[in-house]
């Protein structure tokens, strides 16, 4: 079986080196020549732990099963296209934007032959298969869907630092609008899932995949709403939540300084653009919420360095963590941005300190963390990543120049820290 997949990033390189590894020829078409490069050359380009991929993708390569490409042309005549590329939303109207789907589309249409299968695995608003994608392939490649051309959406779920496990382990939603499409996509995906694949159509697949993510965004904003509430009352959110938990049937999640990743920030906003006569309120509003945890991040720095006796104008604060989600190197939508935009804003100059991320344009990050953190007037712990949890904490605090700590994680327990003379403020914290 030769298969194609179209964009090697968070979902596409785990899904090629994994339907290689059922004995499939797979050529990964991307647009990074660093993604390339590394692959051909059996590497992983994604940094971070990510358990078994590195090894699966160098095996993949080695056996000739795998391999990259800048040329959509070498997708050409395949007997199934995977589609793996990004569908972000406008940042201001929150509409999706579809230029990197329908670029896929276009390039990939015309390669196909009689009787090939396409799959979006791309997050889609509902509406999206029937009125972009079908249309999109039916006229590039002059083939009629559901008769010489098989069209699924099968939504990834997939998460940084668990996508191999995720990809095989987890259930998945396979949506097809006709019979034929429906078995050749159930061919291809329990060719390695291990888990059950429900069918359904594609714009019920389309509402599933932009719901589960909404209900976690709802869920997270709803844990830091609380968390603002007990900063106000003076409690600890933490242990509101643990106790909450106590009770059946409550699942509270943790709050912290902001929502990340490619897919909850976006998918609420593609489930709600379709609806119009509905007008949704909540979810919305959780976005909303949790939009403002990074801004209330910054907020409690300042609020930090003023009781440590600094102002926040020229102050060094040193970041620890830029990635939006831990021990990877994720930063797609990462709140580490925002907190440090407003930082700057404040008059805050920035040290920035994160294990596995890559630099960006606008943010310098530093492998050592104690170089980030030499003169810092205050520590502020953005992502959980594991080294975090392990600073020689009297260490750091000889190099500071003034013992503000802030954290936007619950990585320590705040009077331990007060007691070795830190000036300790957190989201979700009381004063101590």
């Amino acid at each position: 079986m030769r298969v194609a997949v179209i964009g090697l990033g968070y979902v596409g390189l785990p899904l090629a080196a994994a339907v290689a590894a059922t004995g499939a020829n797979v050529i990964g078409i991307e647009i990074d020549a660093e993604k390339v490069k590394a692959v051909n050359a059996g590497q992983s380009p994604l940094r971070g732990q990510e358990p078994g991929l590195a090894d699966l993708v160098g095996e993949q390569v080695s056996k000739g099963r795998l391999r990259a490409s800048l040329d959509p042309k070498e997708a050409s005549g395949v007997d199934a296209v995977a589609v793996c590329v990004e569908t972000p939303i406008d940042p201001t109207t929150h509409d999706p934007s579809y230029k990197a789907l329908k670029a896929a589309l276009a390039g990939v249409a015309p390669l196909l032959k009689r009787g090939a299968l396409v799959s979006i695995e791309s997050t889609l608003a509902p509406g999206t298969m029937e009125g972009v994608v079908r249309p999109a392939l039916e006229r590039g490649s002059k083939r009629t869907v559901g008769r010489d051309l098989y069209l699924v959406h099968c939504p990834e779920r997939l998460t940084t630092g668990k996508l191999l496990h995720h990809l095989t382990e987890l259930p998945r939603v396979l949506g097809a609008n006709d019979e034929a499409s429906m078995r050749k996509g159930v061919a291809f995906y329990e060719r390695f899932v291990k888990a059950e694949i429900h069918a359904t159509d594609w714009t019920t697949a389309e509402v599933v995949k932009t719901a589960e993510n909404a209900y976690w965004d709802v869920q997270i904003a709803f844990a830091n709403e609380v968390a603002l509430i007990s900063e106000e009352l003076g409690v600890d959110a933490f242990r509101v939540r643990d106790l909450v938990n106590t009770c059946p049937y409550r699942m509270m999640l943790s709050p912290g300084a902001g929502v990340g990743g490619h897919c909850i920030p976006k998918d609420p906003w593609l489930l709600v653009s379709p609806a119009v006569q509905s007008k949704p309120e909540l979810i919305p509003t959780a976005r909303e919420v949790n939009d403002f945890m990074p801004r209330r991040m910054a907020r409690i720095v300042e609020e930090a360095l003023a009781a440590s006796g600094r102002k926040i104008k020229g102050a060094r604060v040193a970041v620890l963590g830029f990635t939006y989600r831990e021990n990877t190197d994720d930063t797609r939508n990462s709140p580490a941005k925002i907190v440090i935009q407003e930082l700057r804003r404040r008059g805050a100059e920035i040290a920035i300190h994160d294990p596995f991320a890559r630099s960006e344009r606008g943010y310098a990050v530093l492998r050592d963390v104690n170089a980030a953190t030499k003169g810092a007037d205050c520590v502020a712990i953005v992502t959980a990543h594991d080294e975090y949890r392990k600073l020689d904490l009297k260490a750091l605090l000889r190099r500071m120049r003034h013992p503000a700590f802030v954290d936007g994680r619950d990585v320590y327990a705040g009077p331990d820290l007060v007691k070795m003379g830190f000036v300790y403020r957190g989201i979700g914290k009381g004063q101590f």
